[in-house]
């Protein structure tokens, strides 16, 4: 690279930063990032954090309802039942990614995530506790696992993100997964609230988002890590920013379609769940 410089009659350098203050931590200069006309992509008032404080799905009113105790135990059991689908896609992703990957260090990490929601044995893992939190609300297990009715649009949501980080560049198949910076107030408002507002929820029927927020804290530190090495150029940075809200998107659109089929209009797809006191009020 040197050589090729010194041969150069013009060299033009392109500087970026992902923090607002990574120069001054470095010790390489005294301005900022925005000083400078960058725009910062990680830290309190980076970019990252405004895409999930404007468009995590923790916005979302349904999950106001859910978290608020103002479901019918009808609303509660389709989130469960259309969240498994979810639950039980991740490890499909993540494999895909894998099989694709010819880093062996990023491979190793991504094997992790694999045993947290496929666990090492029969009744472990991610997956399973999931199915506690569905057999909890009062769902037939064999029901759930079917996918039988399951709403048209979680298949199609959650199929647009494994076709997503199945298809894009390493790094926005990993920047799709920051979503996880934001998972720790969610998972603790859930508890809070389901726990206080459902006499039919049990510490133990929520067992998966007790066991997951040191999970998501070691998945998210290593995403943002590696997308802080390889986001260098102004474009990967924005690419990374697309994949976030398109992760973001993804849950948004499954609320969306929770919201739509069993809270108002109420028009529940032909084939999906229908909840018995949803029958009852038919």
């Amino acid at each position: 690279m040197t050589e090729r410089i010194k041969r150069a009659d013009v060299l033009f350098f392109d500087g970026t930063l992902f923090r607002d203050d990574e120069m001054i931590a470095n010790g390489t200069g005294a301005k900022t990032g925005r000083r400078m006309g960058h725009m910062p992509i990680d830290g309190q008032d980076g970019q990252l954090r405004a895409i999930g404080a404007q468009r995590y799905h923790r916005l979302h009113p349904f999950h106001a309802l859910l978290h608020g105790g103002k479901c019918t135990k009808g609303q509660v059991q389709a989130w469960a039942l259309n969240r498994y689908y979810y639950q039980a896609m991740i490890p499909v992703k993540d494999a895909s990614l894998i099989a694709r990957c010819d880093d062996p260090a990023l491979r190793r990490e991504w094997r992790r995530r694999l045993v947290d929601h496929d666990g090492e044995s029969e009744g472990d893992g991610g997956i399973a506790r999931w199915l506690k939190l569905t057999d909890g609300v009062g769902l037939d297990r064999d029901y759930v696992v079917s996918l039988a009715g399951l709403l048209p649009a979680t298949r199609f949501a959650v199929e647009a993100y494994v076709h997503f980080v199945r298809d894009k560049t390493m790094l926005e198949a990993v920047a799709s997964s920051l979503t996880e910076l934001f998972s720790p107030q969610i998972i603790s408002e859930r508890l809070e609230g389901m726990l206080k507002g459902y006499d039919f929820v049990s510490a133990d029927t929520l067992a998966y988002f007790a066991k997951r927020p040191p999970l998501a804290q070691r998945d998210s530190d290593f995403a943002l890590e590696y997308v802080k090495r390889h986001a260098k150029t102004p474009d990967a940075q924005q690419a990374v920013l697309k994949a976030l809200e398109f992760k973001c998107d993804v849950l948004w659109a499954m609320l969306d379609a929770l919201y739509h089929a069993y809270v108002a209009p109420k028009h529940i797809p032909p084939g999906a769940f229908v909840p018995e006191d949803g029958r009852r009020s038919g």
